[in-house]
């Protein structure tokens, strides 16, 4: 934007003009109240979250069980159900209404269908970050190799600040879910640009990303990635994702940016693509949901951007399912594929 066009339409949304009076004019009246518009649709959606999480039941002794998980868009009713209600008690986590709870519960459940949480199995972690993943597997006595950017990768400089980067192996052991020397027994910690995976990563039984893939420049590097990263596997192993979902906007989306968007079409591409190359897609299911957390759409200021006072107001319970992204709407969808040869 020309810096004298930008200049002029900040002074006329600006609150007040120079004298402190209101800045009356056609754009002021039309700005003045949209931050207050939308945190009250965050206030509002957020209790609704929280009187619902109140109203599951909490974790308990709980056992897993196999429901026949495929490709999936993160839904109220999955925090609701019971495979994920164990998931988040395994891994000692509050069960709230929020996606980033959900990709969690989905990938230890496809790995468990897929015979993938057993002693002696190994696994390698994409953009691993701070996850609590890994030390949930070390606890069960799974092969670890926990990957992130290389410390002097140009793209770590603009995520290092919300603290999402794995700095070093320990980054990522939670002391509540497995014991120190267990954890530096099965972990270890490579660095690694998940748009060149090196060759010398194989043999893995699984590998997994949680919302990594997006951010790889653009929609075909992120698509060619999920491909890619069956390389390190065994035949037979399963590759599991998740990504965002732009799943309300059929004719545009965001790509070629830090944060990528795919659509229902490039997802049916995806899955042709692997079914040539002689892999095993599991079922795929495009729903959304149809219950009130699943047509809240969350608006920014997301919680690293919140301020003290908004922070005052929200407090620890935000939730969200699904989000609004640069003007698109957005879910958590998950992605599995059995390696075929």
């Amino acid at each position: 934007m020309d810096a004298e066009l930008e200049k002029k339409l900040n002074s006329l949304i600006a609150l007040t003009n120079a004298e402190g009076q209101p800045n009356a004019n056609i754009l002021w009246q039309v700005a003045k109240d949209i931050e207050f518009i939308k945190l009250n649709v965050k206030v509002f959606g957020y209790e609704v979250a929280r009187a619902l999480a109140q109203s599951l039941p909490v974790p308990g002794d709980t056992k897993p069980f196999k429901v026949g998980l495929g490709w999936r868009a993160s839904t109220q009713a999955d925090i609701a159900s019971e495979w994920a209600r164990h998931w988040l008690g395994e891994l000692k986590i509050p069960r709230i209404f929020h996606r980033k709870i959900w990709e969690f519960a989905f990938i230890l459940q496809i790995l468990y269908e897929n015979d993938c949480l057993m002693a002696g199995r190994k696994g390698l972690g994409f953009g691993c970050g701070v996850e609590p993943i890994p030390s949930y597997l070390a606890s069960q006595g799974v092969n670890v190799t926990v990957t992130d950017l290389p410390p002097d990768h140009p793209a770590r400089a603009g995520w290092a600040g919300t603290n999402q980067y794995t700095t070093d192996l320990f980054s990522s052991f939670l002391p509540h879910l497995v014991d120190r020397t267990v954890f530096e027994e099965k972990v270890s910690l490579k660095y690694v640009d998940m748009n060149d995976i090196p060759s010398e990563l194989s043999d893995y039984d699984f590998c997994w990303s949680i919302c990594a893939l997006e951010h790889l420049g653009s929609i075909q590097k992120g698509l060619d990635f999920i491909v890619n990263s069956l390389t390190s596997l065994r035949i037979g192993g399963i590759s599991v994702h998740t990504t965002e979902y732009n799943f309300m906007n059929s004719s545009h989306t965001l790509d070629n940016w830090g944060t990528v968007l795919f659509q229902k079409e490039h997802f049916e591409d995806l899955a042709n693509r692997l079914r040539g190359l002689g892999h095993h897609v599991l079922p795929i299911d495009y729903s959304v949901g149809n219950d009130v957390m699943d047509k809240f759409i969350d608006l920014p200021p997301y919680s690293h951007d919140l301020s003290e006072v908004q922070h005052s107001i929200f407090g620890d319970h935000i939730a969200h399912l699904k989000v609004a992204t640069d003007g698109f709407a957005s879910t958590c969808f998950g992605i599995a594929v059995i390696k075929g040869k």
